[in-house]
């Protein structure tokens, strides 16, 4: 049975500009952009705000960041459009970019315009109307394997993708980095967090080598086929670098919640992962290895460092809701977050493995 395709809602007056203002400026530099715009948005992601803007029958999606905010890497419109230049030519899965604009005037923020690709995205809370049986997810979660080890196989050279990152001390930059922003945005004592940062530290491993790495790579950013018979793009390119593949491989599988997780797990589900018919975890680090040809041994570190990522997020989130730069409830919660993450990731390492955490 085909998907729902995924569809915006109308703009959330948080988050609205002048569609006006930017049609004028689209027409100047795309053709074809014929009758009065539309705009919607997509989502209730955390990070960089994506709309839909229509005209007529021609659909563009705009990505901009959000107001208030200050971590600068994080939402480079100007470096994810350079991105997806280079990598839309040769690798058909990347949205092809059709222009940058970094003059704050037009939307509110620096942004980029990119097509569309319609398709289905799995999100949280499964699409209505879908049956998301067995066989669907066998093949949806090896579909979306498949194309992490594609992204990991790409020859970043030949698309000039070489100076997107330095591989060389990738790990190391990685777990003193993402240690540090926890310490910026630490706001109540959390000592699930405290230990795992001491723990990252003293099992750090060398570099495995360098690959085009996505570094956000989950379901809600895998556009499926409208009959869902396959991968058709990857979206939100906005941390993507030059690193190891093993911690790109270890950020899918923090978001990747089995069925049989404890509870502790469940709540941090992302997706529909936890559902019957998808990979396990290390169901998905086996293909991903037979795919790329790349040793996974070590691999709980990297599932661990994962998890810790995804502390140190929710704790900057809240941190913004602590600060006053947002009111919305959904923030306001993030600190149980960052608890239940840390708690999981100290399961992991407990048992020492990334899978049957509910023995």
């Amino acid at each position: 049975m085909p998907g729902p395709l995924d569809q915006p809602t109308p703009v959330r007056a948080d988050a609205s500009f002048d569609v006006a203002a930017l049609a004028t400026w689209l027409r100047e530099r795309e053709k074809g952009l014929e009758g009065e715009p539309e705009l919607l948005q997509f989502g209730r992601g955390f990070s960089n705000l994506t709309y839909l803007v229509r005209f007529g029958s021609r659909e563009l999606v705009v990505r901009r960041a959000p107001p208030g905010v200050n971590i600068k890497s994080a939402h480079d419109m100007g470096r994810e459009f350079r991105i997806l230049s280079a990598l839309a030519p040769v690798w058909s899965k990347a949205p092809r970019p059709v222009a940058y604009c970094e003059d704050a005037a037009i939307v509110g923020t620096p942004f980029y315009v990119m097509e569309r690709f319609r398709g289905v995205i799995l999100r949280a809370r499964p699409p209505e109307g879908v049956v998301l049986d067995e066989p669907l997810m066998r093949r949806v979660s090896e579909a979306t394997c498949d194309t992490l080890a594609e992204i990991h196989t790409l020859d970043y050279r030949k698309a000039g993708l070489d100076t997107l990152g330095k591989p060389d001390g990738y790990v190391e930059r990685q777990v003193r980095g993402w240690g540090e922003r926890w310490r910026k945005a630490r706001t109540d004592d959390v000592p699930q967090i405290e230990k795992l940062g001491a723990w990252l530290e003293d099992h750090r491993p060398s570099d495995s080598g360098a690959t085009l790495v996505h570094n956000d790579f989950k379901y809600d950013n895998v556009v499926l086929a409208p009959d869902m018979s396959g991968v058709i793009g990857v979206l939100d390119w906005e941390m993507a670098t030059i690193g190891d593949p093993l911690m790109d491989l270890g950020t899918a599988l923090g978001y990747w919640i089995e069925k049989d997780d404890p509870p502790v797990f469940q709540v941090m589900a992302f997706g529909p992962t936890n559902l019957p018919g998808n990979l396990t975890r290390a169901e998905f680090v086996e293909r991903w290895s037979r795919t790329t040809g790349r040793d996974a041994k070590g691999v709980l570190f990297y599932y661990v460092f994962a998890l810790f990522k995804l502390g140190v997020v929710a704790q900057q989130l809240y941190k913004r809701y602590v600060d006053g730069l947002t009111k919305e409830d959904r923030y306001s919660v993030m600190l149980a977050g960052v608890q239940a993450v840390g708690t999981a990731a100290l399961v992991a390492i407990d048992k020492g493995r990334i899978d049957r955490l509910g023995d």
